[in-house]
C-alpha cells in the first residue's frame, strides 16, 4: 500500500472529527477548515510515522497542534481569559429573549445554544478536553496522547471545564431536573 492509499484508508475517515475539534478550538468555521486542511497536509507528509497506532488520535493530535499554533498567532492580548463571561452572557441573553415560548422544540434549541455558548467561553485547553471526551467519546488516555499532557491533567481540565459550564448554566436551569 503506497502513502496515498494508506492516508486515504487511515486518515480520511476521521476528517469529520478533525473538523469538529478545530471548529470548537478556533470558534470559526472558515479557520477550522483551513486548520484541517493544513493538518491533513502534515498528516499526509508524515503518514509513514504512523506505525501500528490508531489514526484518529494521531490525526486529532496534529489538528490540535495546528489549532493551538493558529490561536497563538492570533492572540493579541498578553493574557488568556479563562472563561469569557461577556460572550456567554451575550449568547445566553439573546437566546433567552428570543425564545420565551415554552414549546419543547424552542426549549431544546435554547438549551443547545446555551451549552454551545458555555463551551465557546471556555479557554482552549478546557474546550479541547470537553470536545474530545463528550463529542468525540475518546478515552482519557487518548486525550492525554492528543494533548501531550498526563492523564491527571486531562482529568483535572475536564473537571474544571465541567464545573465552569455547570456554574455558567445554573442560572438558566440547563441540565437540572425539575
Amino acid at each position: 500500500m503506497n502513502a496515498r492509499q494508506r492516508f486515504e484508508s487511515l486518515v480520511l475517515p476521521h476528517l469529520d472529527a478533525a473538523y469538529n475539534l478545530a471548529r470548537w478550538l478556533l470558534r470559526d468555521a472558515a479557520a477550522a477548515e483551513d486548520a484541517v486542511q493544513e493538518a491533513s497536509l502534515r498528516a499526509f507528509r508524515y503518514i509513514d510515522s504512523l506505525r501500528g497506532g490508531e489514526a484518529r488520535p494521531w490525526l486529532l493530535g496534529i489538528v490540535r497542534n495546528t489549532c493551538f499554533t493558529l490561536l497563538e498567532r492570533q492572540r493579541s492580548a498578553p493574557e488568556q481569559v479563562e472563561f469569557d463571561d461577556g460572550e456567554f452572557e451575550a449568547a445566553a441573553g439573546a437566546d433567552h429573549r428570543e425564545h420565551a415560548d415554552p414549546a419543547a422544540r424552542l426549549e431544546r434549541q435554547r438549551m443547545k445554544t446555551l451549552i454551545d455558548a458555555a463551551i465557546r467561553a471556555l479557554s482552549p485547553p478546557l474546550r479541547e478536553v470537553i470536545v474530545l471526551r463528550e463529542f468525540e467519546d475518546l478515552e482519557y488516555a487518548e486525550i492525554a496522547k492528543i494533548a501531550a499532557v498526563p492523564i491527571g491533567t486531562v482529568m483535572s481540565r475536564l473537571s474544571r471545564a465541567r464545573e465552569k459550564m455547570r456554574s455558567a448554566l445554573m442560572p438558566f436551569n440547563v441540565g437540572q431536573k425539575s
